[in-house]
C-alpha cells in the first residue's frame, strides 16, 4: 500500500498543480500586440541578395518585403504567378529591388533559374529563405472542395494516399534539398559565407494528429537544416529554421476549412479525436481573441536569422510558435 501511495502521490500533486489557477487578484489580463507590419531595420541587409522560395504570399512574401525594406535584393521563386507579381510590384513601389521566377521547387531547372537570375542581376548570392511548402496535395490556388479533394488532404498513416504523401515529401523535403543544393554552390564558390533559413513548422519538431506526410516531410526539413549547419560552418554559412504554429496564411485558412469538414463528417464517431488534445499555442490560448501569429512576426525572426546579428546561431530549430511546443 505504501509503495502504491508513493507512486500515486506525484501524479496527484501534478494534477492538483495543473488545475490550480494563477492568482488573479489585482492583475489585469494583457494581450500581446503583434509587430507593426511597417516596422523594419534600415540598411541591415543593404546590398545583399536572397533567393526566396514560396515568396509569392504568406510568410515568404512578408519576409521578402521586409528584406527589401532593409536594403536587400530579392528573387522570388513560386508557382503562383499572380501573387508573385503583386509582391514584386509592392517591393518596387517602395523603392526595393526584386525579381520573380515562376517555378516549382520540385524542378531542378526552375530552382537553378532563380539562382542564376540572382547572380546575373545582382552579382552574387548571400543567402536564402526556403519558404515553399504545402500541407495538402491540392494546388495552392485550388478552391476548397472536401469531397472531391479528400484523398489529397491531411490523413493518418493508414488512410493516407500515395499522392498525398508523395506530393508533400516532394515539395517539403526534396524541394528544400534541391533548393539548398542550388543555393549553396554559388555561396561556396564566392567564399564570403552567408545564411539560409528554412521554414520547417512545428511539424518539424513534434507530431500533429492526422498529418502523417506533413510531419514526416517537415522532420526531414529539420534534418536538412541541422546537417547543412554542420557541413557548411567551415565556410561561414549559417543554416537555421523557423518552426511556427498557426499563422495567418492561406495554408492555415485551408486547414481550418478542412478540419471543419472532417469533424462534420465524423460527428457520429465514438473514436477519440486526437487532434483535440491540443488546439492552441500558449499565446493564442491566453489572447482575448485567440489570435494566430502574423506573417510579420515570423518575418521578424527570419530577417534576424539571415542578418549578422545572428552570427553565433546555426543548426537551430527556432520554435516561433507562441509556446506551442513548450507544453
Amino acid at each position: 500500500m505504501k509503495t502504491l501511495q508513493k507512486c500515486l502521490f506525484p501524479l496527484a500533486m501534478a494534477l492538483a498543480i495543473s488545475a490550480a489557477p494563477v492568482s488573479a487578484q489585482n492583475y489585469k489580463a494583457v494581450d500581446i500586440k503583434p509587430i507593426d507590419p511597417s516596422y523594419f531595420i534600415p540598411k541591415r541587409h543593404e546590398g545583399r541578395t536572397y533567393v526566396i522560395t514560396g515568396g509569392a504570399r504568406g510568410i515568404g512574401a512578408a519576409s521578402a518585403i521586409r528584406l527589401a525594406r532593409e536594403g536587400a535584393n530579392v528573387v522570388i521563386l513560386d508557382v503562383l504567378a499572380k501573387e508573385g507579381a503583386e509582391t514584386i510590384a509592392q517591393i518596387r513601389k517602395e523603392g526595393g529591388k526584386a525579381e520573380f521566377v515562376k517555378g516549382d521547387v520540385r524542378n531542378n531547372a526552375d530552382v537553378q533559374k532563380a539562382v542564376d537570375l540572382a547572380l546575373a542581376k545582382f552579382g552574387e548570392l548571400n543567402g536564402a529563405l526556403n519558404a515553399a511548402g504545402v500541407m495538402s496535395a491540392t494546388a495552392p490556388d485550388a478552391p476548397f472542395d472536401y469531397q472531391k479533394q479528400k484523398s489529397l488532404f491531411p490523413s493518418p498513416i493508414a488512410e493516407a494516399s500515395d499522392e498525398y504523401f508523395d506530393t508533400l515529401m516532394d515539395i517539403n523535403a526534396t524541394g528544400v534539398f534541391k533548393s539548398m543544393r542550388a543555393q549553396l554552390k554559388p555561396m561556396l564558390k564566392q567564399g564570403k559565407g552567408g545564411a539560409i533559413v528554412n521554414i520547417c513548422s512545428i511539424a518539424g519538431l513534434t507530431g500533429l494528429a492526422g498529418n502523417s506526410a506533413y510531419v514526416a516531410s517537415k522532420h526531414a526539413c529539420s534534418g536538412l537544416t541541422r546537417n547543412g549547419a554542420i557541413d557548411y560552418a567551415p565556410y561561414g554559412i549559417r543554416i537555421n529554421s523557423v518552426n511556427m504554429a498557426a499563422t495567418e496564411t492561406a495554408m492555415t485558412a485551408m486547414a481550418t476549412e478542412f478540419v471543419k469538414a472532417a469533424n462534420k463528417e465524423n460527428a457520429g464517431s465514438d473514436v477519440v479525436n486526437m487532434g483535440r488534445t491540443k488546439t492552441l499555442s500558449i499565446l493564442a490560448f491566453a489572447d482575448s481573441k485567440k489570435r494566430q501569429a502574423t506573417v510579420w512576426e515570423q518575418a521578424a525572426v527570419i530577417c534576424f536569422l539571415l542578418s549578422d546579428e545572428a552570427s553565433n546561431l546555426t543548426g537551430g530549430l527556432y520554435a516561433t510558435d507562441g509556446g506551442w511546443t513548450a507544453y
